[in-house]
């Protein structure tokens, strides 16, 4: 059984990162942070060219008719950048959630729009109390129970809530749910707000692992520039050593996030648990990334001078959403403990535990 990706998976996420690079670089991304660009539109526009919007939107729509294994590799990278737009949330939870209902063509419509990046999509899950993107989308997708609601933004009221990432537009949304919005309810919702819980939770677990990717590489740099007592501070066996622990702990990380990209759209505890551990393993890394960057940058490391600081916030931004560290290690305990989900070395590759 291959295991690797494709040359075409790792040739679409390697231009997904050169263009990240040039488009969300730590220079455009501090001149968004401080309000002295809007080139988020652009930003957008050149992603949506390349079909990352609608890479989970099926053919018929508009879109790619790809897997979350394909996307996987592309959520990684916008958290390599710490882009500002909610790239992840349009592509890998508002897509699928509404290719879910393209037999309405109200959703339909939306979708083929989504797809393209022509509109974006925003996702309210009831985990998440506020909405990511709700000021800059078009519509939002919302959950009120095991109901799925459809609205457009000018019927909701968005009231600006704040963040420790400056990046991230949070808002709470001020809404009323009603037959005219409603997609679907019952066991077809909570099936599909479940679907959107665990696509929610990889993609911010991928994320994660790209931001600790970036908060190494930034550390790495300063630490081959920077000198105390007449030597780089790089060639200190004891920095070195965090470095690598961070580095150890990210590497194991990542094919736990990509088993879970391989199962995430299949129902049952071995996903639920494959994703929450996803979630804790990528969480943990970037947090012990963030720790060790903050001291190899020393005192300056948390201010505003130093880039750092945009990967830092985004790494614990993440953290609380689509559930957090208590949240996950709990599920997991629970499937466990139950016997939900079936452990052993014979488990690995079997299907009898699903």
């Amino acid at each position: 059984m291959d295991f690797t990706f494709t040359e075409q998976q790792r040739m679409m996420a390697g231009a997904c990162r050169e263009l990240l690079d040039d488009i969300c670089s730590p220079g455009a991304t501090r001149l968004a942070a401080e309000g002295r660009s809007d080139a988020g539109a652009e930003r957008w526009a050149r992603l949506s060219e390349i079909g990352v919007p609608g890479m989970l939107a099926p053919e018929a729509a508009g879109g790619l008719g790809l897997t979350d294994v394909d996307l996987v590799l592309i959520a990684e990278q916008t958290g390599r950048a710490a882009l500002p737009e909610p790239l992840m949330e349009h592509a890998g939870v508002a897509v699928p959630l509404l290719a879910e209902f393209a037999g309405s063509p109200r959703a339909a419509g939306w979708l083929e729009r989504a797809a393209t990046g022509e509109a974006r999509i925003a996702v309210g899950p009831e985990c998440n109390p506020f909405v990511l993107g709700a000021d800059r989308a078009d519509a939002l997708l919302m959950q009120h129970g095991d109901e799925v609601h459809l609205l457009e933004r000018d019927a909701v009221t968005l009231v600006p809530e704040p963040s420790i990432d400056t990046l991230r537009s949070l808002v709470c949304v001020e809404w009323s749910p009603s037959a005219a919005t409603r997609l679907t309810d019952g066991d077809r919702g909570r099936s599909a707000w479940s679907r959107a819980f665990e696509r929610g939770a990889l993609y911010a677990a991928a994320q994660c692992a790209g931001l600790a990717e970036r908060m190494v590489a930034l550390s790495v740099a300063y630490a081959s520039d920077r000198t105390q007592f007449g030597k780089l501070i790089g060639s200190y066996q004891a920095l070195k050593h965090h470095l690598a622990n961070v580095q150890v702990t990210l590497e194991f990380a990542r094919p736990v996030i990509y088993a879970a990209a391989a199962r995430v759209a299949t129902a049952g505890g071995r996903t639920a648990a494959m994703v929450s551990h996803a979630k804790l393993a990528a969480g943990d890394a970037a947090d012990l990334a963030a720790r060790n960057a903050m001291q190899v940058h020393g005192a300056m490391g948390y201010s505003w001078e130093v880039d750092l600081h945009f990967y830092m916030k985004r790494a614990w931004a993440l953290a609380g959403t689509w559930g957090d560290r208590s949240f996950h290690a709990r599920r997991v305990q629970s499937l466990v403990l139950s016997g939900a989900v079936a452990l052993g070395p014979d488990m690995t590759f079997s299907r009898a535990g699903i």
